[in-house]
């Protein structure tokens, strides 16, 4: 259950259309269920706005497929898995109706997805079309969190044409989340271009010296434009997660 539908059931008892009981059921719930390899959270939606994601990579199909089940069986309506190879993948889509798997992105999501409700467009921009895979793992994640996602590949800065031309797009945006190897140089542009927050991703795109991507990362956080924030090396679900969580402050308030 997520914050918001608690909310619904609160008012739809405080208006008389929900029985006392459902909503004890509701409290009552566990927060976690355990399933002996893994405690799944149960209330992290009415925490976080959004139910527990579920790390791929280093699970078995077998595992993922107990902590999805027991998301959707305690209420939950879509799933997001992240890091999953395309074997687990193959495995786990006959166990689940509405299943989706990207490749690239290495991203499945079981459910539909959500109309968006922030409050305005992520842009997610890439220096390269080798940074797509990272990018895409930020623009599902965004979708499946409810944001309306434009895509602005391959716009990096040793063609600043590319990024003029995208000028009107990238300051239209909310947030932007720009995903770079190499120097790591694209959100410093951006940022001194825009006036919305920049999250960069630096990604492990380069070659000998950029030390699977620890230059990029190092650069971006050597920033000397305002407003830029980085995560982690190739780490488009975390920086998509903040951008959501910027895009809906207003919606939320």
């Amino acid at each position: 259950m997520t914050q918001a539908e608690l909310e619904d059931l609160l008012r739809a008892y405080k208006s008389g259309n929900a029985e006392i009981a459902e909503v004890v059921r509701a409290f009552q719930r566990s927060p976690l269920e355990d399933l002996g390899f893994a405690k799944v959270d149960l209330h992290r939606g009415i925490r976080q706005h959004a139910a527990e994601v579920i790390y791929g990579q280093g699970k078995s199909s077998d595992q993922i497929e107990a902590i999805a089940k027991s998301m959707l069986a305690h209420g939950e309506s879509r799933i997001l898995i992240t890091r999953l190879d395309p074997h687990a993948a193959d495995a786990l889509s006959p166990k689940f109706d509405k299943f989706r798997y990207d490749a690239h992105a290495r991203v499945a999501i079981i459910g539909d997805m959500p109309a968006p409700d922030g409050n305005g467009k992520v842009v997610v921009a890439t220096g390269g079309t080798t940074d797509i895979p990272v990018a895409e793992e930020a623009a599902l994640t965004l979708e499946y969190l409810g944001n309306e996602v434009v895509r602005v590949f391959d716009i990096g800065i040793a063609g600043l044409h590319r990024v003029l031309k995208n000028l009107d797009t990238l300051c239209a945006a909310q947030v932007i989340v720009a995903v770079a190897g190499m120097e790591g140089a694209l959100p410093s542009v951006l940022a001194g271009l825009v006036s919305c927050p920049v999250i960069a991703v630096p990604t492990s795109v380069g070659y000998g010296a950029s030390f699977h991507g620890v230059t990029a990362l190092l650069a971006m956080l050597n920033s000397c434009a305002s407003g830029v924030s980085v995560v982690n090396i190739d780490n488009g679900f975390g920086a998509a997660f903040q951008a959501s969580e910027i895009n809906h402050l207003k919606a939320r308030s």
